[in-house]
C-alpha cells in the first residue's frame, strides 16, 4: 500500500537501474509478498483458533489487525533504524524478529499471547523488512523506478495467491500450531534478502562535508510543516478513512464463505481470486500512472479507485452464493490494486520529495489506528 519511507541515500550516488539493482527487486518482492499477505493469509487459521479457544471472529481479527498496525504504526521507528543502523542490519534483525514471533505463536495457550507473538513481534519484524527494502529500491532504481515499483508491488498479490492455499493444506496437514511453525521457518528467507540489499557506496567527502549532510537527513525525518499543506490534511484523513474497511474483506471473506456452507478449500480460492487480479492490477495502473497525460491528474484517477473501492464492497455485501462472492473478489481485486498502486505517487505529489520522508510516517501513524480497529470492528 505504500508504506515506504523515502529517504534521500548517500549524495552524489547514480542509481544503477539495473546491475545487482534486480537483485534488490528481487529481495523487495519477496519482502512486499509477505508483509502485505501474510496478515490476510494468516485468516485461514481463524475458525481452528475459534474453536481452540472458544472466541469470536472478533477476536481472531485482532491478529491481522496487529499485524497491520505495526506495519503502518512502527514507520518513524524504522526510519531511525535506518538512519542509525542502515538498511541491511536492520533487515537481518526483522527477519529474526518476523520468524520468532510465529514459531512462539505456536506454542502459545491463550489469544492474548497469540495477539503478543504473531501480531506484535512479528508485525514488528515485516515493519523493519518492508520500509528498508522500498528504500533500498528506490536507490537503485531512477528512470526504471516506476517499472521497479510496480514489479515490486505485485509480490504482495502473488504472495496471497500463494500463502492462502498453503495456509489451508498446514492447517489441514498439522493443525494451526504446525501451520505456524512452518510459516515461521519461512519467514526466516526474509534474512536472505536482507542480505541481498547492498549498500551503495558514495564517493569520499571530508567528515565536515558529511556532518551537514547527515543533520539535514535528521532534520526531513521530524518535519510537521507538512501539515500546514492543505492537501496533505485531506489527503490523511481520506487515508485513514479509507484503511478502515479496506482490509475488511480480504480477512474474512474466507470465513463468510465457510459460514454460508462452503467447503474450506473452495472458500480459501476466493483469496487466490483476489490475489490473481491484484497481481495484473497494480502493474497495469502503476504503466497507466506514469503515462505523461495521466500522472499530473493522477489525484484524481486515485480518487476514482477510493470510490470504486467503496462501491464494490457496498455491492458485495449483498453477495449470499458463491458465484456472487467470485465476483466480488474480481472487482474487489481491482479496486484495491488500483489503490495499493496509486497511493506512493499521489502522496508524493502533493508534498514533494523532500518531505517525503516525514510525511510518510505521519500518514502511517495516522493510518494505523484506523487499520487496528477495522477488522475487528467489522467482525463484531
Amino acid at each position: 500500500m505504500g508504506a515506504v519511507v523515502a529517504d534521500d541515500g548517500p549524495s552524489g550516488v547514480k542509481a544503477p537501474d539495473g546491475g545487482w539493482g534486480w537483485a534488490v527487486l528481487f529481495g523487495c518482492f519477496i519482502i512486499t509478498g509477505f508483509s502485505y499477505a501474510f496478515p490476510k493469509a494468516v485468516s485461514v487459521f481463524f475458525k481452528e483458533l475459534i474453536r481452540e479457544f472458544g472466541i469470536g471472529y472478533s477476536d481472531t481479527a485482532w491478529i491481522s489487525s496487529i499485524l497491520l498496525a505495526m506495519l503502518y504504526g512502527t514507520g518513524p521507528l524504522c526510519s531511525v533504524c535506518v538512519n542509525r543502523f542502515g538498511c541491511r542490519p536492520v533487515m537481518l534483525v526483522g527477519g529474526l524478529f518476523a520468524s520468532m514471533g510465529m514459531v512462539i505463536a505456536s506454542f502459545c495457550t491463550s489469544i492474548v499471547q497469540v495477539y503478543l507473538t504473531a501480531g506484535v513481534i512479528t508485525g514488528l519484524g515485516l515493519a523493519l523488512n518492508f520500509q528498508p527494502s522500498l528504500i533500498m529500491l528506490n536507490r537503485y532504481f531512477d528512470k526504471r523506478r516506476p517499472l521497479a515499483n510496480g514489479l515490486s508491488a505485485a509480490g504482495s498479490p502473488v504472495f496471497l495467491c500463494a500463502l492462502s492455499p498453503l495456509g489451508q493444506i498446514l492447517q489441514h496437514e498439522y493443525g494451526w500450531r504446525g501451520g505456524f511453525l512452518i510459516l515461521g521457518g519461512m519467514l526466516l528467507n526474509c534474512c536472505v534478502c536482507g542480505a541481498l540489499m547492498r549498500p551503495l557506496e558514495p564517493p569520499k567527502k571530508s567528515e565536515a562535508t558529511k556532518e551537514p549532510a547527515e543533520k539535514k537527513a535528521k532534520k526531513k525525518l521530524l518535519d510537521f510543516s507538512v501539515f500546514k499543506d492543505g492537501g496533505f490534511v485531506i489527503y490523511t484523513l481520506a487515508a485513514s478513512i479509507m484503511v478502515l474497511g479496506l482490509f475488511v474483506p480480504p480477512v474474512f471473506v474466507v470465513s463468510y464463505a465457510k459460514d454460508l456452507g462452503y467447503q474450506d478449500t473452495k472458500a480459501a480460492f476466493l483469496l487466490t481470486i483476489l490475489g490473481f487480479i491484484d497481481i495484473f492490477a497494480r502493474p497495469i495502473c502503476g504503466m497507466v500512472a506514469g503515462l505523461k497525460w495521466v500522472r499530473p491528474r493522477c489525484v484524481y484517477l486515485f480518487s476514482f479507485a477510493m470510490i470504486f473501492n467503496g462501491f464494490t464492497d457496498l455491492m458485495g455485501s449483498m453477495s449470499v452464493d458463491y458465484g456472487g462472492l467470485v465476483v466480488f473478489c474480481i472487482f474487489f481485486g481491482i479496486s484495491y490494486g488500483m489503490v495499493g498502486a496509486l497511493q506512493f505517487e499521489v502522496l508524493m505529489a502533493i508534498v514533494g520529495t523532500q518531505k517525503f520522508s516525514s510525511a510518510i510516517g505521519l500518514v502511517l501513524l495516522a493510518e494505523a489506528m484506523a487499520v487496528l480497529i477495522g477488522p475487528p470492528s467489522a467482525g463484531r
